[in-house]
């Protein structure tokens, strides 16, 4: 069944307007609050943390007006990390936990992710069932006042304490630039860095509910990048707004994304099997397979990774774009846990990120975005289909071509990797070709690495 409320992560558009509106929030609230009551769920709580947009609270107070209408409790726990709400979701007295964020997306933009008690993001299934409920209630009309909020602000410091603790060595004599994207690990990442004996020149950390994301944190490394080598620091992160995510930068200047992570943690840790997903560069698979170390792929996006996860007891899983999971500690990608995990293994090996991803071979990739009129099976398009097995066929084992649509626009994604970047342009540039002509439309975008 299509749903037509929420996406792979929650509920997302422009604050405001359907159906980021007040009565949908409302019903969004109310629903969740039925199906807390309707499957006699042993707490009757649910926390609430947001990120730093200007249409957070208001937000916030509209989905906890719709959870009180149901006899649902509401604890507030203010500007939070999407991580932090799923760790106390999971770990405190709630039945359920609601993010309110967009993550990486600008201020005007926001979103409502949630959260069971388990921890993690609520099944498809359950999300249509909510979905046909929020529909009949805005269909009954929901036109409540909103509720009031007080920041509990305990919760964050059960959270924070609880990262501090996978640290017991602390981070003594790092020296570290900190970008949090003027988002929701702005208060947080400076404090726990520093309460474990880093040394934290924080950037982005000042937020005003409109400069999310604005030119900063994980999306925008080049300020971050400027920042530690002036400063010599030993490495800098940098968050997306709601800190589900971090990306790094090396003590030379070098980008350090999810696959490097998790090249890094896979070795040092010799864990068996990693999880990532199709758009993980060939050379973190060629790497991880020369110490012995499986890895599989899943479908674009976190909750995938961790589908497959679970399905196969592995540890650790994640994307390209720095969502990383540990399962270990966490039930989501956590940014903070993850640059403690990074700035763990740098401690203990005595080496930095340059060193630890030395080894790492990037493949040169090329992404082609074409526009389409209509989205039809690759198999029906059989000049689409020859190209494609001509560059399979060209690279063997030491390429990859993956062509898909995309879930959001009309566009058709074309992705080629391989060993030199001038065959891998060629049959980009190809495949693109025959789409366009197959399907119609033009580029409408692309990029190389």
């Amino acid at each position: 069944m299509a749903r037509a409320l929420f996406g792979t992560d929650g509920i997302r558009g422009v604050a405001g307007q359907a159906p980021l509106d007040r009565k949908t929030a409302q019903a969004v609230g109310a629903a969740l609050g039925q199906w807390i009551v309707d499957s006699k769920q042993p707490h009757r709580a649910v926390v609430i943390g947001m990120d730093t947009r200007e249409s957070g609270p208001w937000l916030a107070a509209e989905v906890a007006a719709g959870l009180e209408s149901r006899g649902a409790k509401v604890e507030f726990a203010g500007v939070t990390t999407t991580p932090g709400v799923a760790y106390l979701a999971k770990n405190g007295p709630f039945a359920a936990g609601v993010m309110i964020s967009a993550s990486h997306n600008p201020y005007q933009d926001n979103g409502i992710k949630l959260i069971g008690h388990a921890g993690y993001k609520l099944a498809d299934e359950q999300e249509e069932r909510l979905e046909a409920e929020i529909f009949a209630l805005l269909e009954q009309g929901m036109d409540l006042p909103p509720a009031r909020l007080a920041v509990n602000a305990g919760l964050d410091c059960t959270y924070i304490d609880h990262l501090a603790a996978t640290m017991p060595g602390g981070l003594a004599r790092l020296n570290l630039v900190v970008d949090c994207a003027n988002g929701s690990a702005s208060a947080l990442a400076p404090e726990l860095f520093e309460r474990l004996g880093a040394r934290v020149h924080p950037i982005h950390c000042t937020p005003d509910g409109r400069n999310i994301n604005l030119n900063c944190g994980s999306l925008h490394l080049e300020v971050l990048r400027a920042a530690v080598l002036e400063q010599k620091a030993d490495a800098g992160v940098a968050f997306d707004g709601d800190a589900d995510r971090a990306l790094f930068v090396s003590r030379s200047g070098k980008i350090i994304d999810g696959d490097a992570v998790l090249f890094l943690i896979a070795r040092y840790s010799k864990t068996p099997l990693v999880v990532a997903t199709v758009m993980s560069n060939l050379g973190l698979e060629v790497a991880l397979r020369a110490h012995g170390i499986e890895m599989i792929r899943t479908p674009v996006g976190d909750k995938y990774v961790l589908e497959e996860m679970l399905r196969r007891g592995a540890a650790l899983g994640g994307e390209q774009s720095g969502h990383v999971i540990f399962h270990q500690y966490a039930t989501t990608g956590d940014g903070m846990l993850t640059a403690l995990r990074v700035f763990e293994v740098m401690r203990e090996s005595g080496t930095g990120l340059d060193e630890l991803t030395a080894e790492l071979q990037v493949y040169p990739q090329r992404l082609v975005n074409v526009r389409v009129r209509e989205r039809k099976p690759l198999e029906d398009l059989p000049a689409v289909a020859a190209e494609i097995r001509a560059a399979e066929k060209s690279f063997g084992d030491a390429g990859r071509v993956l062509v898909r649509f995309s879930g959001t626009e009309p566009l058709a994604r074309v992705m080629v990797e391989g060993p030199e970047l001038e065959r891998v342009e060629f049959f980009a540039n190809s495949i693109a070709e025959r789409i366009r002509a197959e399907l119609g439309g033009d580029s409408a975008s692309q990029g190389s690495r």
